[in-house]
């Protein structure tokens, strides 16, 4: 409008001119600069940073050629290569059968999930489980192109795998004694299955949070629950017990048999000291016997009365009267009469 307004009624002038400066502009002085310019700006778009605890995946026209470690790297830019950057370090978590809600006042509060939570035990017995579990990315090129959602996999598959091992054992196994036991084959099952659709996904942690009766019946199945416990504790307070009197009556037994056969060697030993004492008597019998049978007599009488006043007497004395005589109290008379002269 400008060039026809400038040049009157002459609409082919105006066309030349625009020609000549359209030449001006498109000369090779501006547009190899430009080029250039344009050049460098698309082969600088192929930098790019992985940060830390982050790979890199490299593809190369949708074929994945290179992984690429945390820091500053490059790729040829697009559409030639493109990279996808995963972070395989971060430990992330998915619930099953319950979902942890935080209200806006920054609380949290756990609602239940039924349809996830409640399942059939080996015993057709109903069963409210509540699963935590935590994972983080093993293989970021199966992370990326093997699944189509990994996340909604691994959610999938735990709750298979947790109706699937629960559905194999009792309710009272799975409640009570069985729980960790439970709780591994979920965590390898699960395991399985992640491999088998090639998540590129590791659980790290499986938890069994929650292992309850449904509400209807929960009390009395919490009393079945107490009295096992209580069972368990009785039955560790006897085995506390037993190991407690079995060593104590060990060694009352050690003892008594220390002391049993400390008593028959002294009696073996006094029993040879009799035999030898008897030996030696009965040679000294043979060699004098009425001076050894007197000391004899003398010994025994001494050992049978050995608080009794002996009165030796001769035989010369007659014995009509003598036995009859208090000879003790003559005695005593004749000891006071003698202290009272003096």
């Amino acid at each position: 409008m400008f060039a026809f307004e400038q040049y009157g009624t002459n609409p082919q002038a105006s066309v030349e001119d625009l020609k000549r400066r359209l030449a001006r502009w498109t000369s090779r002085k501006i547009l190899i600069p430009v080029a250039v310019i344009l050049i460098l700006v698309w082969l600088a778009s192929g930098i790019y940073v992985v940060g830390p605890g982050e790979v890199g995946v490299v593809l190369q026209f949708g074929r994945q050629v290179a992984i690429a470690q945390p820091g500053l790297n490059y790729r040829l830019p697009s559409p030639i290569q493109e990279h996808h950057i995963v972070d395989v370090r971060t430990v992330r978590s998915t619930e099953i059968g319950y979902r942890t809600v935080t209200q806006r006042s920054g609380a949290t509060s756990v609602q239940r999930v039924p349809a996830e939570a409640l399942m059939l035990t080996g015993d057709e017995n109903i069963v409210e489980v509540q699963l935590f579990v935590q994972y983080i990315v093993q293989d970021p090129v199966k992370y990326l192109f093997r699944a189509r959602n990994p996340e909604a996999t691994l959610a999938a598959a735990a709750e298979v795998a947790l109706r699937s091992v629960v559905g194999r054992n009792t309710i009272d196994h799975t409640m009570t004694e069985g729980r960790v036991e439970v709780q591994s084959q979920v965590a390898d099952y699960l395991q399985r299955l992640l491999d088998e659709y090639e998540t590129g996904l590791l659980a790290t942690e499986v938890r069994l949070l929650v292992v309850d009766a449904p509400d209807q019946v929960r009390n009395a199945f919490h009393d079945v629950v107490r009295a096992w416990e209580d069972r368990e504790r009785m039955v560790q307070e006897a085995e506390g017990y037993r190991e407690d009197v079995i060593p104590r009556a060990r060694g009352e037994a050690q003892q008594l048999i220390r002391e049993a056969e400390a008593y028959a060697e002294r009696r073996v030993l006094m029993a040879q000291g009799e035999a030898a004492r008897f030996v030696a008597v009965l040679n000294e019998y043979k060699l004098a016997p009425e001076v050894t049978r007197d000391r004899l007599y003398l010994e025994t009488m001494e050992e049978i009365l050995p608080a009794a006043e002996t009165i030796i007497l001769s035989s010369q004395i007659g014995g009509d009267v003598l036995p009859l005589l208090p000879l003790g109290e003559v005695r005593q008379a004749s000891t006071g009469v003698g202290g009272g002269s003096r």
